[in-house]
C-alpha cells in the first residue's frame, strides 16, 4: 500500500467536509507526495490557444480559494481549475452540505458557493509559482441582483493571474443561477462579459480564454439554444457538465435523497450524453471539456470520443486518490495506441464522424 493510500484512508474516515479540509491542509503541508506527470507526445494538445501536456484536469470545487494550486499541479494534472469564487466572501449553505454515497462512488453537495471572496483568491493565486495551466471558476454572490456585475468584478480581479476563466452558470445550489442558461439571458450575459474581456485585453495586451460551464439537466431545446448563442458569440469553449439534480433509481446509499448536486459515477451517462449532443449540435466547432463521473482511463476516452478535447475529474479522487491521474493518462496512451491514433486530437469526437 503506497503512502498516499494510507493518508487517503485516514482522511476518508473523517466526516465529508472535514475530510476535504484535511486534504487541503495536507497539500499545504506537503504531506501528500508529488507525482511525476505523464509526459508523452500522444497526450499533448493545443486548445483555447493554450498548450496542454496532458488532457486530464482537476474540476472546480476542490480548491475553492486557490490555496493549493501548486500542490495539485504536482499531482500530474494537465491543468487545475480553482474556484468557484464569488466577488464577496460568503459562507454558503448550512452544514452538513457534503455527503458521500460510498456504495455508488458518488457525492452530493449543496455548498452554495462558499468562498473567501475574490480578493483572497487573487492574493492566493499571486503566491503560486507558474508551473502549469491554471483556470479560475467564477460565480455570483447569493444575494446579488446583478449577475453581470458580479462576473465582471471577478473576471477583472483574476484576468491577468490565470490562463483561462470559467463562467459558472450551472451550479444547482445558488437559487436562480441556472436561469442564466436561458437563451436571451445567456446571450445578454455573453455580450456584456465579452465587452469586459475586450476592455481587459486592451489593458493587459492579452486575450484570455473564457469558458462557460453548463448543466446536465437540459432539454433538447435548451442545448440547441446554448449552442446557437455560443456560436453566435464565438465563445472559446464549454465545460460539459456540472452536477445533476436528478437521482437515478439505482442509487444505493442512504444519502441518495439529500438535496444538492450529484456527482461521481452515477453522473457519467447523463453528462456524456449531454457532451455528445453539444458536440453534434455544434458540429465540433466549440471546444469542449468533458466532466462528470470519470473514474478510469476508459471513462476519459469515452468522453474524448464523444467530443471532449480535455477532461476534468474530482469525485473519483475521493475514492481512488491522486494516483488516478497518472493511471488515466497512462491508460489513455494505451487506448490511443490500440486504436491507431498518433495523438489525442485525432480521437476527439470520432464517434460522431
Amino acid at each position: 500500500m503506497d503512502y498516499y493510500s494510507v493518508i487517503g484512508m485516514a482522511i476518508r474516515k473523517l466526516p465529508a467536509e472535514l475530510a476535504h479540509d484535511a486534504a487541503i491542509r495536507a497539500l499545504k503541508l506537503g504531506i501528500i507526495p508529488s507525482s511525476h506527470a505523464v509526459n508523452h507526445p500522444m497526450l499533448k494538445s493545443r486548445c483555447f490557444d493554450l498548450d496542454f501536456n496532458n488532457p486530464v484536469g482537476l474540476a472546480a470545487g476542490f480548491d475553492k480559494n486557490a490555496e493549493v494550486v501548486d500542490g495539485l499541479l504536482a499531482q500530474g494534472f494537465g491543468f487545475v481549475e480553482a474556484g468557484t469564487v464569488t466577488p464577496l466572501p460568503q459562507s454558503g449553505n448550512m452544514k452538513p452540505r457534503l455527503f458521500r454515497l460510498a456504495e455508488d462512488e458518488a457525492v452530493i453537495n449543496r455548498f452554495g458557493f462558499n468562498s473567501h471572496g475574490i480578493h483572497v483568491f487573487a492574493q492566493n493565486i499571486k503566491k503560486h509559482k507558474k508551473n502549469g495551466i491554471i483556470g479560475a471558476n467564477i460565480g455570483k454572490n447569493k444575494d446579488s441582483l446583478n449577475a453581470v456585475y458580479d462576473y465582471s468584478v471577478a473576471l477583472e480581479a483574476v484576468y491577468d493571474l490565470v490562463d483561462y476563466v470559467t463562467i459558472n452558470i450551472s451550479s444547482p445550489n445558488t437559487v436562480g443561477l441556472r436561469d442564466l442558461q436561458q437563451k436571451n439571458t445567456l446571450s445578454a450575459l455573453m455580450l456584456e462579459i465579452e465587452k469586459k474581456r475586450i476592455e481587459l485585453a486592451l489593458i493587459t495586451k492579452k486575450r484570455k480564454p473564457l469558458l462557460y460551464k453548463i448543466a446536465p439537466d437540459l432539454s433538447q431545446q435548451d442545448m440547441e439554444d446554448i449552442v446557437e448563442v455560443a456560436l453566435a458569440h464565438k465563445i472559446d469553449g464549454l465545460i460539459v457538465t456540472n452536477t445533476t439534480i436528478s437521482r437515478p433509481e439505482h442509487l444505493q446509499s442512504k444519502n441518495r435523497n439529500e438535496r444538492g448536486g450529484l456527482s461521481g459515477k452515477p453522473l457519467f451517462a447523463l453528462s456524456t450524453q449531454t457532451l455528445r449532443d453539444i458536440y453534434r449540435l455544434s458540429h465540433g466547432k466549440i471546444p469542449l471539456i468533458g466532466v462528470g463521473g470519470i473514474s478510469s482511463a476508459e471513462d476519459a476516452y469515452t468522453k474524448i470520443k464523444a467530443g471532449a478535447s480535455l477532461v476534468q475529474l474530482y469525485t473519483a479522487l475521493v475514492y481512488q486518490g491522486f494516483g488516478l491521474v497518472r493511471e488515466i493518462n497512462e491508460g489513455l496512451i494505451k487506448l490511443l495506441e490500440r486504436d491507431g491514433f498518433h495523438n489525442i486530437k485525432e480521437a476527439v469526437g470520432i464517434e460522431n464522424k
